[in-house]
């Protein structure tokens, strides 16, 4: 077996711990150092026993990792893959790859260019009920996708809007936590070819939407609903359903239904449902629950960056991927401020 994939962790916030624990749980990584000007993350190497720098520069000239994953604010995405495309390093950045899809494509671009891996954060592609998902999709079992269906409706308490970012525009459901489902979506169903949409903030009064609603156009031809809202005490969401963040309770709903000509599928719970002996509404209809070997999905997409800067695996979600779920939720956030029929 080869040796373990050195890795340098840029942000040591909420999420760049949790990279770091699943780093350090990995046979096939090892944690070379964090890179966060801030004491706490100072304090954080020291207790690991792992090289501290306050910057990428100094962690470069010093102690060079084979792969960073970046953890940093959004808006620091793209300097900071610029900087680790400009010398060469693999990265794995967190969702979103950028604040908007100007910069996200200057970045994809500027990877592509140079031949060093770019992966987006995208984790929730790498649970292995998804891949479960994916797999019956592919087989045809569910024959030709006709119509989905996607729910993220859970309820933001008042102090969250305490911090004042979180009320104004870009900070809402449709950009922080659509996303993840969009990107389900188009992995699960394919590309998305255009989208209508509308949105409102009545309840709270900021600027930020709390409520959008949205039809997504497949290049299949299938047609999808999404519906979102921060502001509404329900079990129906990702967060609820999948038992993936234990920060969250565990409902044994759904949040996504997946309609084809054969059979429908229910997510997280992996319910196939189809007529055995006549494909007809009068016919029986009976459920089959499929399984699945759980795994944090969050390690897995660490194994598949060590994967392919070892170069013998392809990225699960690539830059380019990432972009494309970003050019969605733009034209979701366009369709919703204009009223129209928004290309993507």
């Amino acid at each position: 077996m080869s040796a373990p994939v050195g890795l340098s962790v840029m942000g040591a916030g909420l999420i760049g711990k949790r990279h770091i624990e699943h780093i350090l749980a990995r046979p096939e990584a090892v944690l070379s150092s964090i890179v966060d000007p801030t004491p706490a993350a100072r304090e954080l190497a020291v207790s690991l026993k792992v090289d501290w720098f306050p910057s990428l520069q100094d962690m470069l000239s010093k102690n060079r990792p084979e792969g960073v994953v970046v953890a940093t604010p959004n808006q620091m995405h793209v300097g900071n893959g610029m900087d680790c495309i400009a010398a060469g390093l693999p990265a794995l950045i967190e969702k979103p790859l950028a604040d908007d899809v100007v910069a996200a494509q200057a970045l994809v671009e500027a990877s592509e260019r140079a031949g060093v891996p770019l992966l987006t954060g995208h984790h929730r592609r790498h649970n292995p009920m998804i891949q479960r998902a994916k797999a019956e999709i592919e087989s045809g079992r569910l024959g030709q996708i006709v119509s989905v269906h996607g729910m993220f409706w859970l309820i933001k308490p008042d102090e969250y809007f305490d911090v004042g970012w979180r009320r104004e525009k870009g900070a809402g459901p449709v950009f922080l936590n659509l996303i993840h489902d969009i990107d389900l979506l188009r992995y699960l169903c394919g590309d998305i070819a255009a989208v209508q949409a509308a949105q409102s903030n009545r309840l709270r009064g900021n600027a930020v939407e709390e409520t959008a609603v949205m039809i997504l156009h497949f290049v299949s031809g299938a047609l999808g609903t999404v519906n979102v809202s921060d502001t509404i005490q329900s079990p129906w969401s990702w967060e609820f359903t999948a038992g993936e963040n234990p920060a969250y309770s565990h409902t044994p709903e759904t949040c996504y239904h997946i309609g084809g000509t054969r059979a429908s599928l229910a997510i997280p719970q992996l319910d196939l449902w189809h007529h055995p002996s006549k494909a007809s509404w009068w016919a029986p209809i009976e459920r089959e629950r499929l399984s699945y070997e759980k795994e944090d999905p969050l390690g897995l997409q660490i194994a598949n960056f060590c994967r392919v800067i070892r170069g013998t695996a392809k990225p699960v979600v690539s830059g380019r991927e990432g972009l494309k779920t970003l050019r969605v939720i733009d034209a979701v956030k366009r369709a919703a401020e204009t009223g129209y029929l928004v290309s993507v």
